[in-house]
């Protein structure tokens, strides 16, 4: 048997290729939207990729489904529960797929979707203990799918908790303990709060030490699987509908246009977000008016997708050479509206030195004198719930960044206002958006609330 897994970090993001080397015959599960490196992987291997297996409508990213069976000929493979508007092959609960001695098996799994499902992996098809399992978001490292991502489509959390309840005790815990755990998701992802950074596990380890594994009734099990979830990026609705679409296909090698300054300047003019993806010390130093800067360095796809609406173009301002990662980053969520890149970003603005600003970035004792010094100071705190629960700036206001576009109103655009996050990523992001909306005076923390709470504790 051939086992890879492909671990995408800044979606948190993993993806498998399983195949038999003795008949060349391959699966690939819950790919990434560029699928390049499963071509690439099956040609150096020799093996052919007949099924392309979907675990559920991922909400998170948009998979590759449409682009690897475009490539391949494979079909495409979901629970028959799915019901997406192309043509798939739908397999039963227990239905089995040999791929020569390799042999895998579909668990359906619902909870974290109603078409949810696992698929065990067997290398050869009489062995008593499974190679290991799949377990797309029904089953993480220390954590299991959350049950409330659908409720604004129409399913319950409370309909979703009880299938899932039912899954993991009924169906996966079933397995013997020596099976591997493969999860579609680790640390950083939104499709849990309690996610490990170790990539896979077992059955027996999971059954010992996943809190949502404990003996609890259905009710309890609910209440503790929702508590501390961390709001749902924006795009992950529009991903979840757009995942049963016929879409169109992503073409990986096509580079986004460039654009000069005044080209860039007359589309921002028009309504497209111009994203400015270098890192936030140096968007610091100076950007172009109007910039939101989502660095590329971090989860640039994920925190784009949680600030800029996917129905409006977008402009990219970056490093030069990263032009078509950013445009294939993004398109790795389903923001296809790219329609271009400024080019010589640096030279636009010394040329254009009237629309250059600098963003205020406060160390954590510039900010405490800060406080001292402005009686109406806003603070914003864009950390998730979770991570507020564990201390917060004294008369900060909690609104995660996800949540910042729908909330800003809650916010005065004419006070100084001061944002903080956990390190200096998100805060960036998020007082661009500000400013980018007319806030006229606004900083954030250099080293957010680590740095904060550390100086507190020296001071």
């Amino acid at each position: 048997m051939k086992f890879i897994q492909y671990y995408l970090d800044c979606l948190s993001h993993a993806s498998y290729l399983v195949a038999d080397e003795t008949t060349g015959r391959a699966v690939v599960v819950d790919p990434q939207r560029d699928v390049s490196e499963y071509l690439a992987d099956a040609q150096r291997l020799g093996l052919r990729i007949e099924l392309v297996i979907e675990t559920h409508f991922h909400a998170d990213f948009l998979s590759g489904h449409l682009e690897l069976a475009e490539a391949t000929g494979a079909q495409i493979v979901y629970s028959a529960v799915a019901e997406p508007e192309f043509d798939f092959l739908a397999v039963a609960d227990g239905q089995r797929h040999s791929l020569g001695e390799v042999t895998l098996e579909f668990l359906h799994t619902p909870g974290h979707t109603p078409e949810s499902m696992s698929v065990v992996v067997y290398e050869h098809a009489e062995d008593p203990v499974p190679y290991g399992v799949l377990t797309g978001d029904t089953l993480f490292i220390g954590d299991v799918g959350r049950p409330d991502l659908l409720a604004s489509i129409g399913v319950t959390r409370e309909e979703l908790a009880d299938k899932l309840y039912d899954s993991l005790r009924a169906k996966l815990m079933t397995l013997p303990d020596d099976t591997r755990v493969y999860p579609a998701h680790g640390a950083g992802s939104a499709c849990g709060k309690n996610l490990s950074t170790e990539l896979w596990s077992t059955i027996g380890d999971q059954r010992a030490t996943n809190y949502a594994l404990r003996d609890m009734d259905k009710a309890t099990f609910l209440e503790l699987v929702t508590a501390g979830q961390p709001p749902a990026p924006g795009y992950f609705v529009y991903d979840a509908i757009l995942n049963r679409k016929d879409r169109p296909l992503l073409d990986e090698s096509a580079m986004p246009p460039a654009m000069d300054y005044d080209r860039m300047r007359a589309a921002v003019d028009a309504g497209a977000m111009l994203i400015d993806g270098r890192d936030p010390e140096e968007f610091a130093t100076g950007h172009l008016s109007d910039a939101v800067n989502v660095g590329l360095g971090g989860r640039y796809a994920e925190f784009a997708g949680s600030v800029v609406p996917h129905d409006v173009d977008i402009v990219l301002m970056i490093d030069e050479g990263q032009e078509l990662q950013g445009k294939n980053r993004l398109a790795r969520i389903g923001f296809d509206r790219v329609i271009g890149y400024l080019a010589n970003p640096v030279a636009a603005m010394l040329e254009h030195q009237d629309q250059v600003r600098r963003a205020s970035r406060l160390t954590a004792q510039a900010f405490d004198e800060r406080t001292r010094d402005v009686a109406n100071l806003q603070i914003v705190d864009v950390r998730n719930p979770g991570e507020a629960e564990d201390g917060m700036i004294p008369g900060a206001v909690n609104i995660p960044v996800g949540q910042l576009p729908a909330r800003a109103g809650e916010l005065d655009p004419n006070r100084p206002t001061v944002v903080y996050c956990a390190g200096g990523y998100r805060s960036s992001v998020a007082a661009s958006l500000l400013r980018q909306r007319g806030f006229g005076d606004v900083s954030d923390i250099l080293g957010g609330y680590q740095a904060w709470a550390e100086a507190i504790q020296h001071a």
